[in-house]
């Protein structure tokens, strides 16, 4: 019996809404990049269809979603080679520069092209020079098969409140790039906290998936995927038993144990510690004992269950995944995209 996966539809559909109501005047840019951050790209038809622009890591990724949507390809990483730029142009992609060692290539193509010039405001991941950017600027303008769509640059602290390091990178932005039409640096963070970095474009990525990248307010944002595995055993222990790997629970009094089946090899942490909350009949249940391939323990000493009984992993407002982030020591970004492939993912409203 496997684990199951629900991408809610109406979820996404109102996340998308709470984009609209924050940045109303901004065209959208959705960041789908690993597979809809774990969603699936197939699943996420509201997405894809009410968004203005797509926008993925790499070619494999835009390939993909090149099957089954027309709306234009913004590919982040951009490319680095001829056989890439082709690729790039069939697919319709829109591409990032960030080195300068992109721009020859792409001045050099024969054929028309729609380029984005992202500017290192302070991240110093990817991004060109302040110098560098008003050398490509002008090498591109100048070319006549050159569109520069937009101008972009992204926040390194964006989800810490009040950072001085946000408001340092947003008056570089504008003061290098205030001539520009077409200006983009929100992320998800920035789209719900500084309203003076959403110019026309924002660009969310894990808000559309109804995770809040903050710690303490979930912006009235809805979680889209439910992550749910059915109880395969019921177990009496006594005081003094353990259960699982390393034995690093005891019970200090007799207790039930429910074995619900799901692991890591699904995409659940190993290092979801004890009592990680799992939602089982509407209560929340403490997780004891580690984390294996296959399975978890959970203790239901204070609930009803039953042989089949579903347990919720994360993706209810009661259980959020941004709680089993937390108790594992990671991001809510690497929870949702490690849900592995024998998860059985399903639409539902």
């Amino acid at each position: 019996m496997s684990a199951i996966a629900t991408i809610s539809q109406s979820a996404l559909l109102h996340n998308l809404s709470v984009v609209k109501q924050y940045a109303p005047q901004a065209k959208i840019v959705a960041v789908v990049k690993a597979n809809a951050y774990g969603h699936r790209l197939n699943l996420v038809a509201p997405i894809l269809e009410n968004a203005n622009v797509l926008a993925v890591s790499e070619l494999q990724e835009a390939q993909i979603l090149r099957q089954i949507s027309n709306k234009p390809i913004l590919l982040l990483s951009g490319v680095y080679s001829d056989e890439q730029l082709q690729q790039s142009i069939d697919l319709n992609c829109q591409c990032v520069v960030h080195h300068m060692s992109q721009t020859a290539l792409i001045n050099n193509s024969m054929q028309t092209l729609g380029i984005w010039l992202k500017l290192d405001t302070g991240m110093h991941r990817l991004g060109l020079s302040t110098k560098e950017y008003q050398q490509c600027y002008t090498d591109f303008k100048s070319n006549p098969l050159i569109n520069i769509e937009c101008v972009m640059s992204h926040f390194a602290c964006a989800d810490e409140l009040n950072h001085l390091m946000n408001q340092t990178q947003l008056k570089l932005f504008n003061t290098i790039t205030q001539n520009e039409n077409n200006r983009s640096m929100a992320n998800s963070a920035a789209i719900l906290t500084l309203p003076e970095s959403h110019f026309n474009i924002v660009r969310p990525g894990i808000m559309l998936y109804g995770v809040s990248p903050f710690s303490d307010d979930s912006f009235t944002l809805k979680p889209v995927m439910q992550l749910l595995a059915p109880i395969i055993s019921i177990k009496t222990l006594q005081a003094g038993e353990s259960v699982g790997y390393g034995a690093t629970w005891t019970a200090d009094k007799p207790s039930t144990i429910a074995i619900v089946a799901i692991g890591y090899g699904d995409g659940y942490p190993r290092h979801a510690n004890n009592n990680t909350p799992v939602l089982i009949n509407n209560t929340l249940c403490p997780l004891v004992g580690r984390v294996s391939m296959d399975m978890i323990a959970v203790n239901v000493s204070n609930v009803k269950v039953a042989i089949n009984d579903m347990a919720i992993l994360w993706g209810d407002e009661k259980l959020r995944v941004e709680t089993i982030a937390q108790h594992s020591n990671t991001i809510s970004y690497e929870l949702l995209t490690n849900v592995s492939p024998r998860v059985n993912f399903i639409s539902v409203e």
